[in-house]
Parts: C-alpha cells; structure tokens; sequence
C-alpha cells in the first residue's frame, strides 16, 4: 500500500541521514513516497524537494532573525503541500527552532516522527514540553537521549547512530594518499572546519594559523581541508592564500580525508562522531561572534560542547571555544599530544570506548520499521 511521508530538515548532516532513512523505508515499503525540504542526498533518493536546504541553516540568534521571512514562507508552503498531498506522516530532522514551531502547527493532525533529537538535554530544557505535546514519537541516536526523554513521558526510541552505516573509506589508505597527491612518509592533519559557509569563515582561519604554528615545531606534517558539498571552492581557497604553507582541499570525501590522517582539528558537530568512528584522536575548536556567544552560552547547561565528552561525561578531547579559540594555545596542546604517543594511545582507547556506546549498525532500518509500523497500526485503529 502507498504510503505518503512529508520530510523536513535543514542541515546538511540531517540530509545525509534523513537519504538514509528514506532508502531504508523504500526498501521495506517500495510504493513509499516522500517529498519535503532537504538536499541533494535527498534529492539522489528520489525524493521531490519542495524547498532546498542551501542557505537554510542559522548560525547564531541575529542569523536567524534575518532568515525569518524565509521561514514564515517555508512554513506556508508545507502546509499548503500538506493539504494537497494529505501524508500520512511527517518525519522532523534536527532542526528544531523551525521544526518544534512546524510542529505545533500541525498539532498532531498528522502522525509527527522527530529523527535525531534536538539537544534540549544540553540548553532550552523547556522544549521538552513541546515536543511531548506536539510529537507522537521520538526517534534517537544516543543511548542516553532515550533514558532522558522517558524521564519525561515522551514516547522515544533508542535506533544507534546512523554514521556508523557509512563512516567507511572508499579505497586503501595508500590508495587515498596517492589520489590525494601526499606523502606517504609524513603526518597528516586533517582540518574539518563546518558545513556552513558563517562556521568556514570564522573557524578556519584558526584553524590554519594553528598549523602555521605546529610547522614551527614539526616541519614534517601535511594538511587536508574536508570542504562541504554544499559551499564554493572559492571560499576555501581565499581563506588558504593568506598563509604560507600548502593544505589540499578535498572536496566531500570526509571518511577517505579521516582514513589518512594521524590527526584532526574539527569544528563541534558530526564531524566529532565521524571522527571518533574512525578512531583519529583529534581536538575540537568553536567560535561564534561574540553576540550570539554571550546569548548562548548561559543557556548551555552540559560541562563540554563536544558530543564525545559528552557521552563519555569526561574530557576525551580538548575543547577550544570562544576565547580559548587562540591558535598557539591550540598548537602548543596539539605537539604535547602528537609527542606523547601514552597520550595518543589514550585517547584512541577512550574513543573505541565511546564508539561501542554508538549502538549497532542499521540505525536507519531500525528507524524506518519503526515509522513504517506505527503508521500501519494508526492506520488499522482508524478503520
């Protein structure tokens, strides 16, 4: 029977992960359709895009005032497809500040799913009643999301993470390094600056002042730059020329870029998970305009940013943010770290430790029978 499923995220990682709920869900029910908001993942499943996410993303309160207009559009033409198409679900994916409002408009009309949970455990706690007013279930990634959500009566469900699917290298790691036109004899450190252009801007720059600094002490290294799939090659290579040493920008190959390096610095995100997936020790570094920071932070109720300490509730990683965010300091802890191989090997077993917490692999089918069964059992207590 066909089954009909709005779609909504917003970030790149949420189009990566909601492509791969969707393949899950056509191959359990293939007469399944799905249309929304989203990118080209999406877009390469088949899915009909109603609005794309580039340019979608907030990065800070004042971002997101600016793109309000756009939102109140984005909401009206959902609403208007939701009349026309009548789904029978709607699958919300992180996301939350449009996601928790869309919701609430359509005040459970229609069966909502929320995949990959808001971080309400992390700041804004008060979401959590909108989510158990407004959301029939929750789908998500982290053991301890779903402990947290039925301290509150929400209905939610413990899937693992969907990365560990696809967190895998294409080729050989000789094979990479050759593609890639590196050294086989020297350390590779790989930069991993963000997906939105704002993020790039802001945390890249310090992030290659950083490497500046490590060359000083450690001539033998070489960099790779992950740049996202959605920006311009342009914007990396700018940023790049104002420094005297090479780095070798990669164009949407994050798990081949992981698969060479000894060493990562990554901007707070997925990136974190990836990395941690593949086992490469590596600090995180965050900076937001001073505004959004001093909105935000008080907000933030967890002692670490990085999803990794998080879950293991310790520091695994070092955490740059905001005014730590100074290169030598950052390049002074990076040397003391590739210098101690005890404190390498450390990190490495803390890491393994945590992937183990990630669940098992097929995150995206579990989430998808989940959906696909409790649409057929609505379905069968409404006849």
């Amino acid at each position: 029977m066909e089954k009909k499923i709005l779609i909504v995220c917003g970030e790149p990682s949420g189009d990566l992960h909601g492509a791969n709920l969707v393949k899950a869900l056509k191959e359990i029910n293939p007469n399944t359709k799905v249309y929304g908001v989203g990118g080209g993942f999406l877009q390469k499943e088949g899915v009909k895009i109603y609005e794309d996410i580039k340019d979608l993303a907030t990065f800070g309160f004042f971002d997101a005032i600016k793109k309000i207009k756009r939102f109140l559009r984005l909401k009206k033409i959902l609403l208007e497809r939701i009349k026309e198409e009548r789904p029978n679900a709607i699958i919300l994916i992180d996301f939350s500040g449009f996601n928790l409002r869309f919701a609430k408009e359509i005040n459970k009309a229609i069966p909502i799913f929320y995949y990959i949970s808001p971080q309400v455990w992390a700041s804004r706690e008060g979401r959590i009643k909108t989510i158990k007013e407004y959301i029939n279930k929750m789908i998500v990634i982290f053991k301890f999301e779903e402990e947290f959500y039925k301290r509150y009566g929400v209905d939610t469900k413990f899937v693992g993470h969907p990365l560990l699917d696809i967190t895998k290298p294409s080729k050989r790691r000789e094979e990479i390094l050759e593609e890639f036109r590196l050294s086989k004899d020297n350390l590779t450190i790989c930069l991993l600056p963000g997906s939105r252009e704002s993020e790039v801007k802001m945390i890249l720059p310090i992030m290659l002042k950083t490497c500046s600094h490590i060359l000083e002490k450690l001539d033998s290294c070489q960099f790779i730059i992950t740049k996202a799939k959605e920006l311009d090659r342009d914007l990396y290579e700018e940023l790049l020329e104002k420094f005297n040493f090479k780095a070798e920008v990669i164009d949407n190959r994050i798990y081949d870029c992981l698969r060479i390096s000894e060493f990562a610095l990554i901007c707070s995100g997925t990136a974190t998970i990836e990395a941690t997936i593949a086992n490469i020790p590596f600090v995180i570094i965050y900076k937001t305009d001073l505004l959004n920071y001093l909105l935000y932070r008080p907000q933030i109720r967890t002692p670490y940013i990085g999803m990794i300490n998080i879950l293991a509730r310790k520091r695994i990683v070092e955490e740059f943010i905001q005014f730590r965010a100074r290169p030598k300091v950052i390049a002074k802890k990076i040397l003391e770290i590739l210098k101690n191989q005890e404190s390498i090997c450390q990190i490495k077993k803390d890491l393994t430790k945590v992937r183990e917490d990630l669940g098992s692999v097929g995150a995206s089918k579990r989430a998808a029978e989940i959906i696909l069964n409790e649409i057929s059992s609505l379905d069968r207590s409404s006849k």
